[in-house]
């Protein structure tokens, strides 16, 4: 037995030795790529006095504008009606529905028949209340904890007042990309195949605009493959694994790629069962985690009862008159929006594909449930994180737009540096001694959850640019796996460079096919509030 032990260790320590260079070579591999990439998405547009904007983040504030007005406000005005969609209310819309039965006369398009979408709409895999959690797991993760703290930390208390600016107006760009996910979806064999590929295509061929649809629809398909394996993934697992090593003072190198094999393991356990079983997990997980990261935040707030009216205070003032060193208030401005766009991802068509799966024959029905996306992550959470950093600076840890940007390291006041996971927990753990291990927990549930959507939107994606097989999905799902390694082992620049890049970059092809198609949407929401209407003799 003692043999058997010795030649382990003597095989173990040479392995040890090669794996702690494995998360440097990966980086050195993956941080070009990255660099490269984010460069070429993420180009500036110059907006007087020495500010530039990426052009993207142009693109989705503006269209977040547009759907706002042409829908009247539907962010705001259908917000009740979400609820009570969500609760089960207008369930019996469903149920009254005519049914389409194919025959040999009936014309076809591309094997797909003329308007019955709204028909196959019967074989919707999943509910309302599945769809949605599904979709917040998607967007409800580190960029609420981290993501949140750079932000604050960056452009002062007043960046919060834009998030939630951002989030609000984010709402009407995903009632009308979720509206369309479920429209032109397809069904086949009872298994539905949805999101901005299937409505660039089909709808823009509608009005006559079938290769510029179809050129988009393969454009987008493209990045949200990329997009799966970074901002859903590789960061994801990057986040999760930095805070547990960190956390418990582990060795990292090897340990980090030990980590990563390990929730590679979890996650493959799990998208092997589809959305079916993805809904399943997260509509436990999602209301839970994000239940609990509420309540300890109202926890800290109401300890701080003293100083919430003077962050909000800050909070408003700052928003118009900002004191952070980022160079006044439409660089505050930019911050505030930029962030909420990474945390929500409305108009990036992500949340599309999950939505399109929901069991429904009326598009607009999931629409309206997909208002609540942006409101639950950004005005709720993110705005819940701002107010906890902004109450743990009112003695002044840390000085606003004192930040690496390249690098989102925060600087303290007393020169130590500090992530913005580290300092999220630092400002929990000021108030409720030892919840740092219990934030540990919850952003590796966080990052867990989301790893499981994009898996669902990745393998959307993949499955419309390679085919609908068994074998295309497999190969998917494996480089998905992979991918969790890759994010555990390489650095944190690297990856929220890539990330963000190919995230943002499904905003072009899904933005532009969004606004030629909103005149379909309204007339969807009309015939959803008409149906309604039937049954209860009123107006909504």
């Amino acid at each position: 037995m003692k043999k058997i032990l010795l030649l382990l260790l003597v095989l173990w320590s040479p392995f040890k030795m090669m794996a702690q260079g494995i998360d440097k070579k990966i980086n050195d591999l993956f941080a070009p790529v990255a660099d490269a990439w984010e460069t070429f998405v993420l180009t500036d547009v110059p907006i007087g006095n020495g500010f530039t904007v990426p052009i993207v983040l142009i693109l989705l504030v503006a269209g977040a504008v547009f759907f706002t007005i042409y829908f009247n406000f539907v962010n705001i005005r259908r917000f009740p009606l979400a609820i009570r969609v969500v609760q089960g209310k207008y369930d019996f819309v469903e149920k009254d529905a005519p049914e389409a039965h194919p025959g040999d006369d009936l014309a076809t398009v591309d094997g797909d028949i003329p308007d019955t979408i709204k028909i196959e709409g019967r074989q919707g895999e999943v509910s309302h209340f599945q769809a949605l959690t599904a979709a917040v797991s998607g967007t409800v993760g580190l960029g609420n904890i981290a993501g949140v703290a750079v932000a604050i930390a960056m452009g002062g208390p007043g960046a919060t007042f834009w998030m939630i600016i951002a989030g609000l107006l984010g709402m009407s760009s995903k009632f009308v990309e979720c509206t369309l996910g479920v429209k032109y979806r397809d069904v086949e064999n009872g298994v539905v195949y949805g999101g901005p590929m299937y409505y660039l295509s089909k709808g823009l061929k509608e009005m006559g605009m079938s290769k510029f649809g179809k050129t988009l629809a393969v454009l987008f398909a493209v990045l949200g493959v990329g997009a799966s394996f970074g901002g859903g993934n590789a960061f994801q697992a990057n986040q999760a694994v930095a805070q547990v090593v960190t956390q418990f003072g582990l060795e990292s190198g090897f340990i980090k790629t030990v980590l990563g094999l390990f929730i590679a393991i979890l996650v493959g356990i799990v998208i092997i069962g589809g959305i079916k079983r993805i809904a399943v997990v997260t509509e436990r997980v999602v209301p839970f985690m994000a239940g609990f990261y509420v309540l300890a935040c109202v926890i800290i707030i109401a300890i701080h009862y003293q100083y919430i009216f003077p962050a909000f205070g800050l909070i408003f003032s700052e928003a118009f008159t900002p004191s952070a060193g980022l160079g006044g208030l439409v660089g505050v401005l930019i911050t505030g929006f930029r962030r909420a766009a990474f945390s929500n991802e409305a108009g990036v068509g992500s949340a599309a594909i999950v939505h399109s799966a929901v069991k429904t024959k009326h598009p607009a029905s999931e629409g309206v449930v997909s208002l609540l996306e942006p409101f639950i992550d950004t005005v709720v959470i993110c705005t819940m994180t701002a107010l906890v950093i902004i109450l743990f600076n009112m003695d002044g840890q840390f000085t606003y737009g004192v930040i690496d940007s390249a690098s989102n390291v925060i600087l303290n006041a007393d020169g130590s540096s500090v992530g913005g996971v580290d300092l999220t927990s630092k400002a929990f753990e000021a108030v409720i001694p030892g919840f740092s291990y219990v934030l540990t927990i919850a952003i590796v549930l966080f990052a867990f959850s989301t790893m499981l959507s994009w898996s669902y939107y990745g393998l959307q994606s993949w499955m419309y640019l390679f085919g609908r097989s068994e074998k295309s999905g497999l190969t998917y799902k494996i480089l998905f796996l992979f991918f969790i390694i890759i994010g555990s082992a390489a650095t944190l620049d690297a990856v929220i460079k890539f990330s963000d890049a190919m995230i943002l970059a499904m905003v072009f092809p899904n933005m532009i096919g969004l606004i030629i198609l909103s005149p379909k949407v309204k007339v969807e929401m009309k015939k959803y509030i008409k149906a309604i209407n039937q049954k209860f003799d009123k107006d909504l």
